[in-house]
């Protein structure tokens, strides 16, 4: 009983700490990166619209794998299950959940307007925690990065060392 108790409260106050979180929705290949708030037991994401972050294969009634980092050092804290729920737009439950997230929403192009343009276009979801959390893996399960020409070094053409040397002959 203490263990489960212990358990339930690192979960919830990583998880209220971490702006971001790690999602794989079951049967998914890989995680993903979501912002979301702690809001009466569990953690509510916005997505699936216009414009918003995407929740590929969180559907209502399925389960997810959650995973909080730490916010200073960034490493794994804690695992857990969770049991997906969409809150039906409009309902009490949604509007004190849009709430709590509307305050978190950074850069958003509407404003005052997001909360009817998120009950027309987007979803919002409870990631409500199980019990159930996965121990911390023993190796790293960093993967490389994919490739893409934003992160590719490439070596200096030749011609750059001399034109920087005459720039600075003529400033001085």
């Amino acid at each position: 009983m203490t263990s489960e108790l212990l358990e339930r409260a690192l979960i919830e106050e990583a998880t209220k700490k971490s702006g971001l979180v790690w999602v794989r929705a079951a049967g998914a290949p890989a995680a993903r990166a979501l912002w979301h708030v702690w809001h009466e037991g569990a953690a509510c994401v916005v997505g699936d619209g216009p414009g918003e972050q995407p929740l590929p294969g969180l559907v209502d009634g399925g389960t997810a794998e959650v995973t909080v980092r730490s916010k200073d050092k960034g490493g794994r804290l804690i695992s857990w299950t969770a049991k997906v729920v969409e809150l039906p737009a409009g309902g009490e439950e949604w509007a004190a959940a849009v709430a709590e997230l509307k305050g978190k929403r950074l850069n958003a192009p509407d404003g005052e307007a997001m909360p009817e343009r998120w009950a027309r276009e987007c979803r919002v979801l409870r990631l409500e925690p199980t019990g159930e959390t996965a121990p911390l893996p023993d190796a790293s399960l960093a993967e490389p990065p994919l490739p893409s020409p934003a992160i590719t070094r490439r070596p200096i053409p030749a011609a750059l060392p001399k034109l920087l040397a005459r720039r600075k002959r003529k400033r001085g």
